[in-house]
């Protein structure tokens, strides 16, 4: 890539304020044409902000942005897409009844003697250098796998012939064959000349994809370069500003006596009896590939999906047939959901709200909530998970991403139950805040919580967890403490279903 050519985009001196709140603090960035350039950092560090600045969401209050060496002035991200500026966000902006071609082209849509025009030749072309050129343009893309639909809002922004291309959090949602694929259709983008801004907490990701690095820090430009040329640990550095020894900080706890018994688990995505005992102060992971059935077997013993077998808490057997979320708070479970998004916060509340949600009745005297001890609990929370937010009275949509799962992880704080369901409790939560958080998991468990973390990061799983059981297909396998389990044969189970001393068997 010639970095001496003209950049696509010059960001100088930067800044941006809400309120009392500084987001943006003379922030510098250059990218340049065919280049995937990374952009990290810590939740609230500024990156969010900073890419609605170039997508035309936010307006800077002070410094400059060039475009091909001339001012960038935008005020909608209507005129950032004419411009060539395209927006990937991590929950993707998708209208799932509508088909393929109406998707690709919503927004921008022409017309010829009042009729809706179909480029469909030209839609043809962006798919196929996605490699998806035989894509059912009149297919519902919400009948499409999540990786097929990350597919389609790449081949939007490409219709609108993007020359600039963001991608927020883009794998945090797929497995790992998707996460594969969309590494080559990002490969593909630069290789067309088109500018790429990459935004991932997997620094992995990171290394292999990006061709530059910048780092922010609350809200200032701290290093930026040739990926080429440094190492994960010096990007880690630079983030959160100290060396940060412990991924995965241990804290010492003793596992006691089952408090959840689970025999034959059954439901309409879980096909296979599932069956599983939890102790105190036990973490126990659950692995598997994404639509394995993990987040299912959860949701069915927390309530939220239909399911029948034996279960026991703390003794006392639960109609599991007819169960419901109230009664499993009722009972002393907690459900970290993966899509915070839709189920795991009331986003258009503020976040003292969201916080003590799940236990509003202990704030309350003669029927009336005090705000004040609802401002206190949240406060409590917001110090001990490090939320950055100006206030609790904020919105929880007001957050970063990663900053609004540490707000659903207080709302489970703040009920205090006995069994925690955790999936994927790091997911768009940047390196330093993942240490914090699994710290907390200890301590929790130290306590004699209970724990069950479902994760598609499986260093996280090995480095947090005491004992593993892995899905496949709906059909989970026995429980086995981790140091029986390799990366290889967890992976080994999610794809085929077999365990080591089955794949001996077969080859013997």
């Amino acid at each position: 890539m010639p970095t001496n050519a003209q950049p696509i985009f010059e960001i100088r001196g930067v800044c941006k304020s809400f309120g009392a709140v500084h987001a943006l603090r003379n922030v510098d960035l250059t990218v340049h044409a065919g280049e995937v350039h990374a952009l990290v950092g810590e939740n609230g560090a500024g990156k969010s902000t900073l890419m609605k600045v170039l997508s035309g969401a936010h307006r800077a209050d002070a410094g400059e942005v060039r475009m091909d060496g001339a001012l960038y002035a935008v005020t909608s991200p209507v005129q950032a897409r004419q411009r060539g500026v395209a927006m990937i966000y991590q929950e993707l902006n998708l209208a799932p009844d509508l088909s393929v071609a109406q998707n690709l082209v919503l927004g921008m849509e022409t017309s010829r003697f009042g009729f809706a025009r179909d480029p469909r030749g030209l839609m043809r072309e962006k798919l196929a250098l996605l490699d998806h050129a035989q894509l059912d343009l009149d297919l519902p893309v919400g009948e499409l796998p999540i990786g097929t639909q990350q597919v389609v809002e790449i081949a939007r922004a490409l219709v609108s012939e993007a020359r600039l291309v963001i991608m927020d959090e883009p794998t945090s949602s797929l497995s790992a064959a998707d996460a594969e694929a969309l590494f080559r259709v990002v490969r593909r983008l630069a290789d067309a000349g088109i500018a790429v801004i990459y935004i991932s907490h997997f620094l992995e990701e990171i290394q292999r994809l990006a061709d530059h690095y910048t780092v922010l820090r609350d809200g200032e430009t701290v290093g930026t370069g040739d990926m080429a040329g440094v190492t994960l640990q010096d990007i880690i550095r630079l983030m959160v500003g100290r060396e940060l020894d412990e991924m995965f900080p241990y804290t010492p706890h003793e596992i006691g006596e089952t408090i959840l018994d689970v025999q034959r688990l059954k439901g309409r995505r879980l096909p296979e009896d599932a069956s599983l005992q939890l102790r105190r102060g036990e973490i126990l992971g659950i692995a598997g590939l994404v639509g394995s059935g993990r987040s299912e077997t959860v949701r069915g013993l927390f309530g939220l999906e239909r399911a029948n077998g034996t279960v026991t808490m703390r003794g006392k057997k639960l109609r599991i047939h007819s169960y419901s979320p109230g009664k499993a708070l009722r009972d002393g479970f907690d459900l970290l959901s993966e899509n915070r998004k839709e189920e795991g916060l009331a986003t258009g509340l503020p976040i003292r709200l969201n916080t003590c949600l799940s236990s509003l009745g202990r704030l309350a005297t003669f029927g009336f909530i005090s705000d004040r001890a609802e401002r206190e609990a949240a406060d409590v929370r917001r110090k001990q998970l490090n939320i950055k937010c100006e206030s609790t009275d904020d919105p929880a949509s007001s957050l970063s991403g990663g900053n609004q799962q540490k707000v659903a992880l207080a709302r489970i704080l703040h009920h205090d139950s006995d069994v925690l369901f955790l999936d994927e409790p790091t997911r768009g939560i940047d390196v330093g805040s993942k240490a914090e958080i699994c710290r907390l998991i200890g301590e929790l468990a130290a306590r004699g919580k209970a724990i069950v973390v479902i994760s598609s990061y499986l260093p996280e799983v090995m480095g947090v967890c005491d004992t593993l059981a892995v899905m496949y297909r709906g059909r989970l396998s026995p429980v086995r403490p981790m140091a029986d389990w390799t990366e290889e044969s967890i992976m080994l189970y999610a794809a085929s279903g077999r365990l080591n001393e089955d794949a001996h068997h077969a080859g013997s």
